[in-house]
């Protein structure tokens, strides 16, 4: 099977446990107002590449990361849901843990034929980086161009799949930088059995420039990078709401 290609990054080390091999795919339904990467929008240009290739990358470092595995993220991976799957199949065939860093923006809770695709993709995926752009439903839509509603119902799916979840969330002034919607979010991650990591990345610029050499407008013009405290104080927000809404469950429960 063919994938298209946007890069490959061959010493991974933010990207899930241990040294990863990443593979950026090609295609992402969304617009989010501070991607970096709007290069992979569009399904045209970077590489083809087959599994059997990709793996064979991956195979000549091997040893290189015994302590890691590949990742797929993008774009937005789960576009080429197919060649995923293909090629995650192929790395736990040879014992190679795999990672899923997605949205879930492409997840149908009640398409019997999109459902199937994403239960075979899971049966060979060990990690899912979750990335939650806003909890707000309208506010997710001002921010992304979509809808949050299969992302939230993708995070249950794969909880109850009993697969380990690490949520990212990007805090940006003035959008997600906002007490109430951490609380939210810390709030429904509660809910997760299977998190294991949380990761509050702050908003940097960084991408400005990709967007001007692409002769792009970059949409947050001007806006200022946030700093490692404040997405340090973000985290405790959305872990405190956790914490009190899991002691409310179990509360509950009793």
């Amino acid at each position: 099977m063919i994938g298209h290609i946007h890069s490959i990054e061959s010493c991974g080390t933010v990207d899930g446990p241990g040294l990863r091999f990443v593979v950026f795919l090609k295609g992402c339904p969304m617009r989010c107002l501070y991607c970096h990467n709007p290069d992979t929008w569009e399904m045209s240009g970077g590489t083809d590449m087959t599994v059997e290739e990709i793996m064979d990358q991956f195979c000549h470092k091997k040893d290189f990361y015994k302590n890691g595995g590949i990742t797929v993220t993008g774009g937005e991976p789960l576009v080429q849901i197919d060649f995923v799957t293909e090629l995650f199949a192929a790395a736990k065939a040879q014992g190679i843990h795999t990672c899923l860093d997605t949205s879930g923006i492409t997840f149908q809770k009640d398409n019997p034929a999109v459902l199937e695709k994403f239960d075979r993709l899971m049966d060979v995926t060990d990690l899912i980086m979750l990335d939650i752009k806003h909890i707000d439903p309208e506010e997710h839509i001002k921010l992304t161009k979509q809808k949050n509603d299969n992302i939230l119902a993708f995070a249950r799916y794969i909880d109850e799949k009993g697969k380990d979840i690490w949520i990212r969330h990007v805090v940006v002034e003035g959008i997600t930088l906002n007490e109430e919607y951490l609380k939210r979010l810390g709030q429904f991650i509660a809910t997760l059995r299977h998190l294991k990591a949380l990761d509050v990345l702050p908003y940097h610029n960084m991408g400005e420039i990709k967007y001007e050499n692409l002769g792009m407008d970059y949409p947050l013009k001007g806006m200022k990078p946030l700093s490692k405290a404040q997405a340090a104080r973000a985290r405790e927000i959305i872990l405190e709401a956790l914490r009190k809404e899991r002691a409310r469950m179990r509360s509950g429960q009793a």
